[in-house]
């Protein structure tokens, strides 16, 4: 943008220098050349009276001192003859001899001739020739020192401009960077509301944007927090109520779903208060917290007669994501195998090393399958095939970006749905 100003600025001085000082020049050659013809005229008629009176030995005196003195040539035409310097018969001259005085454009510069009437004779004639060199005295200087005028306004013109343009363009990369700073994450920033004309308009803009984000995520942060103390009365009952049960598998299985919604509120609360600062990058054994998932849902899946498979590895299989969302993913997953398909129907949970590092987790079912698998808005947040709330595919969608992988729907061999969610080692 600096470049460009600068060649607007630089075009437009150079036309306006180019408009003004073309007709100057011009004129100034003009005016040498008047200037030149003037001093030879006033010199010429100098001998008017001499012509007219005075016999031929004083004026061709006269006439040759007047010559040697003068930086034209003068000479006079008088009775047939020459005096001064030498020159020919022009046809201004023999238009003087008529009496007329009259000047014009010879070979090698401009002719000035007088007609001088002398009684009872005939009448002479006073020619003064002005070469070009004397026409065009001092023209050169004069253009060289219009020409180093122009070339210094030209320059300041530009430094003028280059001075303003990086203040524009300073401001511009200075809005650039409180642009990408917010991006990151970084709600302090400001931009200098200082700048130049609109840009100081658009600081003000982002600022007022960048405060009303800060106050956004700040109600939300409240809103969590106030949400965990109403979720957390309630999970206490629920965990009271489990233990008072008879049997201790049914209170074992109970308490520890009790105790994956308390950690699942925890991470939640977790992320919010730490939103704004650099994320860290957590390593989870993408094996041992799945098969510990599955090992949890395997009682439901027993009591609700499904068939569940599990391939998971017995190796680590470290993928970057935080455990609780992992957990969150298996989860919400699984849960919509129990929600949205009959008792008895089969599923499958395979988890292997994906290729170029990560792991691939694959969900299959026998179930009727998902319409909307078929196109990806079924991965948007709040569309479900099933009217559910929509928020399970989205969760391990969400997952799987941050961890530099994703999410495909397909037909699974039984017929069903096939979730592939892909896990990788780094943001992508």
């Amino acid at each position: 943008m600096r470049r460009r100003v600068l060649l607007l600025v630089g075009a437009t001085t150079a036309l306006v220098l180019v408009a003004f000082l073309v007709p100057l020049a011009l004129l100034v050659k003009d005016v040498a050349a008047d200037r030149a013809v003037q001093r030879a005229t006033v010199e010429a008629q100098q001998l008017t009276s001499l012509v007219a009176v005075a016999d031929r030995a004083a004026l061709e005196a006269s006439v040759r001192q007047v010559d040697a003195r003068s930086a034209d040539a003068v000479s006079v035409f008088v009775d047939g003859a020459v005096l001064g310097a030498p020159a020919d018969r022009t046809p201004l001259v023999r238009l003087a001899e008529g009496g007329a005085s009259t000047s014009g454009v010879v070979d090698g510069g401009r002719q000035v001739v007088f007609a001088v009437a002398r009684p009872g004779r005939a009448a002479a004639v006073i020619s003064t020739f002005v070469s070009d060199a004397r026409l065009a005295a001092g023209v050169w200087r004069a253009w060289l020192l219009l020409g180093a005028l122009g070339v210094a306004l030209l320059v300041v013109s530009l430094l003028v401009a280059d001075r303003l343009a990086r203040a524009f363009v300073r401001s511009t990369v200075d809005l650039a960077a409180v642009s990408h700073r917010l991006g990151r994450g970084d709600l302090a920033a400001r931009a200098d509301t200082s700048a130049p004309g609109e840009l100081g308009v658009v600081a003000t803009a982002l600022n007022g944007l960048a405060g009303r984000i800060a106050e956004t995520l700040r109600e939300e942060r409240e809103t969590i927090a106030d949400l965990s103390h109403r979720v957390r009365t309630p999970l206490t009952s629920l965990r009271m109520d489990a233990e008072a049960i008879a049997d201790p598998d049914t209170a074992r299985r109970i308490g520890t779903g009790v105790e994956a919604v308390n950690r699942a509120v925890t991470e939640v609360i977790q992320q919010a208060r730490r939103r704004n600062t650099a994320p860290g990058v957590p390593v989870t054994d993408a094996a041992g917290v799945v098969a510990g998932r599955v090992a949890f849902w395997a009682v439901l899946a027993e009591d609700t007669d499904r068939e569940l498979t599990v391939d998971v590895p017995t190796d680590p299989l470290p993928v970057v994501l935080a455990a609780a969302d992992l957990e969150a993913v298996i989860d919400a997953l699984l849960g919509n195998v129990f929600a949205h398909t009959p008792h008895g129907t089969a599923l499958r949970v395979e988890l292997r090393p994906a290729p170029g590092g990560g792991a691939r987790l694959v969900v299959d079912d026998a179930g009727p399958g998902l319409p909307a698998a078929r196109h990806p808005g079924a991965l948007r947040r709040g569309v479900s095939g099933s009217g559910s709330s929509g928020l399970g595919l989205d969760i391990a969608r969400a997952s799987a970006e941050r961890s530099g992988g994703g999410v495909r729907l397909e037909r699974s061999p039984a017929g069903g749905l096939r979730v592939v969610v892909d896990l990788g080692l780094g943001r992508p």
